[in-house]
């Protein structure tokens, strides 16, 4: 297992869920829950600064039956612009399959009203997202996912950035 703090990204359409990992890489945490829009990368670069981290892991929403969807682009397209923003930090896409489900069961099983889930609901996710992705590191002796491709220069003011990345 690796050393170093892993971020963890669940991204939706409206805000980001950011989680993060202890440096041995065992129990993932919530951090805060960032507002999509003007300045979301900034903020999640901010993070990964503070805690220092090794690679940041973005959740990459697919079906049941293993195919990708139109968030599934979004996600991709948010990681590359992230990539650019964060470089040389490494990002890596993680099947995130029912990580919200998952988050609002454990969140209305805690006792959480549904109408209090939405401030906590994504950060909720990117825990369920990173713990999995350190579980299977941890059981396998691999990265997670599959690494975004590597990002160019970073993108300047009011310039939308762009990647590659690993199909």
């Amino acid at each position: 297992m690796r050393h170093g703090v892993r971020i963890g990204v669940d991204v939706g359409s409206v805000r980001v869920g950011v989680a993060r990992s202890d440096p041995s890489g065992l129990l993932a945490t919530p951090v805060e829950t960032v507002r999509r829009g003007r300045g979301d990368l900034a903020r999640i670069a901010e993070i990964a600064a503070e805690h220092e981290a090794i690679e940041i892991v973005v959740g990459l929403p697919t079906s049941l039956s293993g195919r990708e969807s139109h968030a599934a682009e979004a996600a991709r397209a948010f990681a590359a612009r992230l990539a650019r923003t964060v470089a040389p930090v490494p990002i890596r896409l993680v099947d995130e399959r029912l990580t919200t489900v998952g988050a609002q069961q454990r969140l209305r099983s805690s006792g959480v009203k549904a109408r209090d889930q939405r401030d906590v609901i994504d950060q909720a996710a990117a825990v369920l997202l990173l713990q999995a992705a350190l579980d299977g590191e941890r059981a396998t002796g691999n990265p997670p996912g599959r690494p975004l491709g590597p990002p160019g220069p970073p993108a300047g003011p009011g310039e939308e950035a762009s990647g590659g990345t690993a199909r």
